[in-house]
């Protein structure tokens, strides 16, 4: 084959497979990341307007299945890119070897709430989607400012999934809840939980701090689809559906 046609030819392929490929593929990772977490939020939109409805079990189910097949995506994309760049979350998620400071397990508070703010006594700093120089985008969650030492509490009930330090977020705790939602608790001074321990509403998880890259001691809380950063949702909006009112 001609030189010239040997070029076509392999020009010809190139734009095939380009053509090809998954649209998602082809699409910035970040970006990517987004609109598979605004997918997820419209999907569970939908899901919680039919079960408010009272709609057929069978299209609550369709529903159901929709937004766990785009979870499910993001969950995979997101363990992969992390794991790939070393986060503690995706690698060492129960913090063994990495030094974390632990007190002693905590047990369920007397009177149990449902749902609660996070810590009592704050204001709020940095809120979601703030922008910055200490954040490689935009802010992921929302900041409590309070003093080293004042008790974090989980926000509702669930199961300690993730207990780790050694990054940004310093010493940090990831609960999962019962709707599928993870809750993450930053820049602890120190983690008063254990992996796979169940906690209630405002049962004491950590003290707060100024561990990881901060530029005082806070609360850094979060709320994502999965363990991963790169899936976090607005977490006031989140609270305020659990009939949880901050102020600040």
């Amino acid at each position: 084959m001609r030189p010239h046609r040997l070029g076509a030819a392999i020009g010809a392929v190139v734009l095939v497979a380009l053509t090809a490929a998954p649209a998602d593929a082809r699409e910035p990772f970040r970006e990517r990341a987004a609109r598979l977490v605004q997918e997820h939020e419209q999907a569970r939109a939908q899901l919680d307007a039919l079960r408010r409805a009272d709609a057929a079990p069978r299209r609550i189910r369709t529903a159901e299945r929709r937004r766990k097949a785009v979870r499910d995506r993001l969950w995979n994309m997101l363990r992969a890119h992390e794991r790939a760049l070393g986060d503690p979350v995706a690698v060492n998620p129960s913090g063994k070897g990495a030094g974390c400071p632990k007190g002693r397990p905590t047990s369920a508070p007397r009177s149990v709430a449902r749902w609660t703010a996070p810590t009592r006594g704050y204001w709020l700093s940095a809120g979601y989607a703030a922008q910055g120089s200490r954040w490689k985008s935009r802010h992921t969650g929302q900041d409590f400012a309070v003093g080293t030492g004042t008790p974090v509490r989980a926000v509702g009930p669930g199961e300690v999934r993730v207990t780790t330090c050694g990054d940004g977020f310093g010493n940090q705790v990831l609960i999962r809840h019962r709707d599928g939602y993870f809750t993450q608790y930053a820049h602890l001074s120190r983690i008063d939980v254990r992996k796979g321990q169940r906690v209630a509403a405002g049962q004491r998880i950590g003290l707060s701090g100024a561990s990881g890259n901060v530029t005082g001691p806070h609360l850094h809380f979060e709320v994502r689809i999965t363990p991963y950063l790169g899936s976090a949702v607005p977490p006031l909006p989140w609270l305020k559906r659990k009939s949880v009112r901050v102020v600040g």
